[in-house]
């Protein structure tokens, strides 16, 4: 009788996790609709709809085709690649406060970034597809650099040194972004300012492309692990006794992870708080099992980014407000009622 009160009950959180899923999928298609609509050249819903069948005017193809699907597209992906990656930094450091932006990965990737535009000869002659590459390996080496400064051999990692070490090194790569700076001609600092605002800049089918197999890689491969993701966040004794590579098994998974941040940042400047809001949200509405939280993550991240670029892009027209921003005020107030709860 138990066996079957719990067969029942996880059918029962099954099925709402996929309505769930459901609805959030729905949100995202109305946003992505009223984000094709927004801008300061308006479109009315038939030449929208005469737009995207090919009858349109060159300038409503222009807008529509060039300039808004590619960032509606980008903000769909970052979002996600964002999001999942601070579910799985959650889980496998155990730390509700763990986000690739507060644990100062996306600093990393946006250093190297900008060490790439600084020193190349212009910056519409950066190569696009090698960002993300660049990306990840400042992302992989900040990563490994707080690891080693969190680390106590006989301690492990402890979530609040990992905390305050992350917020340290972010500092840090902060610090080395504005001298860096002083050096640039005014077009690159204009990339910089955009950049660290956390503007959605990459905009072109271009952008799309070189962020798009990252995501397509390693977001499947991250969700194919949620059965070892589960096993880990039962501790490591547990999860060795049952069978699992422990170690092996955390470092394939951050290693992931440090790649959906870095290739996200590598797009989309310094936006924050994704990895933090996103995993958070999705375990409230479908539980902490992975199999359901991971895709519930990747969509609640892809409509955050995507309604907060659709909110910058409509409340102050002409001018924009970055993403970044918008997300910010959003995340920030969240994260201080999560350290607040954290100390309590």
């Amino acid at each position: 009788m138990r066996k079957q009160k719990a067969i029942s009950f996880d059918e029962a959180r099954r099925r709402r996790g996929l309505q769930v899923l459901a609805v959030l999928s729905a949100l995202i298609a109305a946003v992505f609709v009223i984000s094709m609509n927004t801008g300061y050249i308006h479109l009315t819903p038939p030449q929208l709809l005469h737009t995207l069948l090919g009858r349109g005017t060159d300038k409503q193809e222009l807008i529509l085709f060039d300039f808004r699907l590619p960032r509606i597209v980008i903000s769909i992906l970052i979002g996600a690649g964002l999001a999942v990656s601070g579910a799985v930094m959650q889980g496998v450091f155990r730390n509700d406060l763990a986000d690739p932006g507060i644990l100062g990965i996306n600093a990393g990737a946006g250093l190297m970034v900008m060490l790439l535009v600084s020193f190349y000869p212009a910056t519409t002659a950066a190569p696009v597809f090698m960002l993300p590459l660049v990306a990840f390996v400042g992302a992989a080496c900040t990563a490994a650099m707080i690891y080693a400064l969190a680390y106590k051999r006989h301690e492990g990692i402890s979530p609040i040194r990992l905390l305050l070490t992350g917020v340290a090194v972010a500092a840090g790569m902060s610090a080395a972004m504005i001298v860096l700076t002083l050096r640039l001609d005014p077009d690159k600092y204009q990339f910089v300012a955009t950049w660290l605002a956390g503007s959605i800049w990459g905009t072109s089918w271009k952008f799309v492309l070189s962020l798009l197999p990252w995501i397509l890689i390693l977001l499947p491969y991250v969700i194919y692990k949620a059965r070892v993701m589960n096993v880990l966040n039962l501790g490591d004794q547990t999860a060795t006794g049952l069978g699992a590579a422990v170690t092996k098994e955390q470092f394939r998974l951050l290693g992931a992870a440090v790649g959906l941040a870095a290739a996200s940042v590598a797009v989309s400047g310094g936006i924050g708080f994704v990895g933090l809001v996103g995993p958070h949200l999705a375990r409230r509405l479908v539980g902490p099992k992975h199999q359901l939280m991971l895709p519930a993550s990747a969509l609640l991240g892809s409509l955050l980014v995507l309604t907060a670029d659709t909110i910058g892009r409509w409340i102050l027209q002409p001018s924009e407000i970055p993403a970044g921003i918008v997300v910010a005020v959003i995340g920030a107030p969240y994260f201080l009622y999560l350290l607040a709860r954290t100390r309590s």
